[in-house]
């Protein structure tokens, strides 16, 4: 099965997420539940999910019903894997000679994001 092309935006609604995914949208306020998920609201309190959200949710999806995961077993498996994305990048960045100016990009980033908040 392959996966669903993701339209090139930063921000969908759950309708455009529902349809993409073809599943209804109580699935995926399901999913929002029990994988503790949260997306954004807008201005009139709907749910926005991010790109990455969305990529997510695929991945949900193909755990579920490709692989027959239980929910349990779809959570730890996901958990599993968001840990050796972050070992990827950590592995990626040690060996980086921009390390230091990475870390303080980094910062700065965070600064702006507590202020945006």
């Amino acid at each position: 099965m392959a996966a669903p092309q993701i339209p090139d935006k930063f921000y969908f609604k759950i309708g455009e997420v529902s349809r993409i995914l073809d599943v209804k949208a109580y699935v995926l306020r399901f999913w929002e539940s029990e994988f503790r998920l949260t997306p954004s609201k807008n201005r009139s309190q709907h749910r926005v999910y991010k790109r990455v959200e969305v990529e997510t949710l695929q991945e949900i999806k193909r755990l579920l019903y490709v692989e027959k995961f239980t929910i349990e077993g779809a959570r730890a498996k996901l958990k599993e894997r968001m840990k050796q994305k972050q070992q990827q990048l950590k592995l990626e960045l040690a060996g980086n000679p921009f390390k230091a100016e990475l870390q303080k990009v980094k910062k700065e980033l965070v600064k702006i994001h507590s202020i945006l908040k």
